[in-house]
């Protein structure tokens, strides 16, 4: 049971390595943008003071070397993390922050650890420090719900990375079976949930991904047809300048040809982008009218001597 219990821990340590790593192609988008766009602060900033607390049970709590390892790593990531938020945030945002990380990773975390080893003896740290642990893993899986929110109200899944989620969602079922391998209750109960809040924002992801990809694949048909619409106005300008012999009969229509041999006054050029704009407000009929009586203006014009 010993072994079979280790060997869940290696694994457990593997996967929440990845969990800790996943946000970096988030925050290389952040440092090459300059910008934090519309990510949220607060699952970094719980996560560093959650990996931080794990990884002083790690040191009280007898053979838990595995616990201390993996924490201590995830808790320098998420302090990289919370660092490059803090340079690329909006200065309200950033402030905002700050303050947090002041109260939670600073304040909250010093005094736990000050009152664990100046005012509580014996074995009732482990269950002091056990208590907190759970309750801030509970908070580092509830954290995306405000993430989630943010996907329901806009309908995208953009601001919520899928391997943040599913590496959390299989962290979370991994440290389940070490802790009932181990009977440890402080590891159990939060990884369980955690679990079941994992498999609610892969639900949400799968629902709300599709939607995102259906209005991208809209919103290009639509500059496809815009595209169109202005490439059939250019064709129709073209066909509707014909040359006309003294009696107004049509000598031919080669006014492309004669547009890549002549170069095009400004006036003309003005007339034509005008045209062009018109033809994005006008149907069809009155397009063709219209163009019509302009050109029939125009060479009624050149006629009078």
């Amino acid at each position: 049971m010993a072994s079979l219990s280790f060997i869940i821990g290696i694994i457990g340590n593997i996967i929440s390595i990845l969990v800790f790593a996943s946000p970096i192609g988030t925050f290389r988008r952040v440092v090459k943008k300059k910008s934090t766009e519309n990510y949220k602060a607060l699952p970094y900033i719980t996560t560093l003071m959650s990996t931080s607390l794990w990884t002083f049970y790690g040191l009280l709590k007898p053979g838990g070397l595995l616990v201390f390892t993996v924490n201590g790593a995830g808790a320098v990531l998420q302090f990289i993390y919370v660092t490059l938020f803090l340079i690329y945030a909006p200065k309200d945002i950033k402030v905002k922050s700050m303050k947090l990380v002041a109260i939670l990773d600073v304040g909250f975390l010093g005094s736990v650890i000050a009152v664990t080893l100046l005012a509580i003896h014996g074995s009732l740290r482990l269950t002091f420090v056990g208590v907190l642990c759970a309750a801030l893993t509970l908070g580092m899986y509830a954290s995306p719900l405000t993430v989630m929110t943010t996907v329901v109200k806009t309908k995208s899944v953009e601001y919520m990375p899928f391997f943040l989620s599913f590496f959390l969602f299989l962290n979370a079922g991994v440290w389940s079976a070490y802790a009932v391998l181990v009977k440890d209750f402080y590891i159990g109960v939060p990884n369980a949930i955690g679990f079941l809040l994992g498999s609610a924002q892969l639900i949400l992801y799968a629902i709300y991904n599709n939607k995102s990809e259906s209005t991208k694949s809209t919103e290009a048909m639509e500059e496809e047809g815009s595209a169109h619409l202005v490439k059939g106005a250019v064709k129709m300008q073209v066909y509707e300048e014909e040359d006309t012999d003294d009696d107004g009969k049509i000598k031919s229509r080669s006014s492309l040809n004669k547009g890549r041999s002549l170069p095009m006054t400004m006036v003309s050029r003005q007339h034509s982008f005008r045209k062009i704009l018109k033809t994005i407000s006008l149907g069809s009929y009155e397009l063709n009218s219209k163009w019509r009586n302009e050109d029939d203006i125009e060479l009624g014009e050149n006629r009078q001597p």
